[in-house]
């Protein structure tokens, strides 16, 4: 059974993970060449998310895919779904006492594989998806983790995020 305070931490990570694109998208905070997109600070939620749990990673990941179709674009929307997946299995590897930069690490080539296969169906070339869309995610995903490892870091000093314990 989840906790209270996971049940409001995930609602607040997952209020500002459909806030940036809300606010965010078609600014000068987001780059868009199609079909790449990247909006600044964009997957720190989902990020963040991954050291709650893997049903506050999945939520978040979600609702961000909602955000980003409502405000940009189908293909920008399915992308931005693709976080529900990559933030699932970081949560559990975290879970499991993964230290949270490898969880980083580990997810960043499987969020830009996601990406780039989910864009194919909407008829982007080989090229266009695993060069652009690929090499793209992984190094804006690269970016946001840097950012996200800043605040984690203050987190897990003040106590409000604690840190997977080790399994022996």
């Amino acid at each position: 059974m989840m906790k209270t305070r996971d049940m409001v931490v995930g609602g607040l990570l997952a209020a500002v993970a459909i806030l940036i694109p809300l606010l965010f998208a078609n600014t000068p905070l987001m780059v868009h060449i199609p079909p790449f997109s990247a909006t600044i600070a964009s997957h720190v939620p989902i990020l963040l998310s991954i050291t709650i749990n893997p049903a506050v990673a999945v939520f978040t990941g979600v609702v961000s895919g909602l955000g980003f179709m409502l405000r940009t674009s189908p293909v920008i929307g399915a992308r931005a779904l693709m976080h529900a997946i990559f933030g699932g299995i970081g949560a559990y590897a975290y879970r499991k006492g993964m230290p949270f930069y490898m969880v980083l690490l580990m997810t960043a080539p499987l969020h830009g594989l996601l990406e780039a296969l989910v864009v194919l169906p909407f008829g982007f070339s080989l090229n266009q998806a695993f060069v652009v869309v690929g090499i793209g995610t992984v190094l804006h995903h690269l970016v946001d983790s840097a950012i996200t490892l800043v605040v984690y870091s203050a987190l897990t000093r003040l106590s409000l995020v604690k840190m997977p314990h080790h399994p022996r």
